[in-house]
């Protein structure tokens, strides 16, 4: 019997790009900086685009539209704990 997470894995196009983000791990201090400069700390938000005081369409947030938002949301969260624990750097400057 196959599990649902089998299944979605089987259909699931982008799953090896997810297995791979998920299984980085950060061991460098300039990877670190670069992925939390160039990751934002937070989703950017959802836009209507109004003309004449009619919304002609809505942009959702960004995050909805990348398919790997978690997992590169995660990668940032090690590059984080990386050099906060590992470094002993103070990463509120990232926040």
């Amino acid at each position: 019997m196959t599990s649902f997470t089998q299944v979605h894995a089987q259909t699931d196009l982008l799953h090896p790009i997810r297995s791979w983000l998920e299984a980085r791990e950060i061991h460098n201090y300039k990877l670190a900086h670069l992925l939390c400069k160039a990751i934002p700390a937070q989703c950017p938000f959802a836009r209507d685009i109004k003309l004449f005081g009619r919304t002609l369409f809505h942009i959702p947030a960004m995050c909805k539209l990348n398919p790997l938002y978690e997992q590169v949301v995660g990668l940032r969260f090690k590059a984080l704990c990386y050099l906060a624990d590992e470094c002993g750097e103070d990463v509120t400057a990232y926040c």
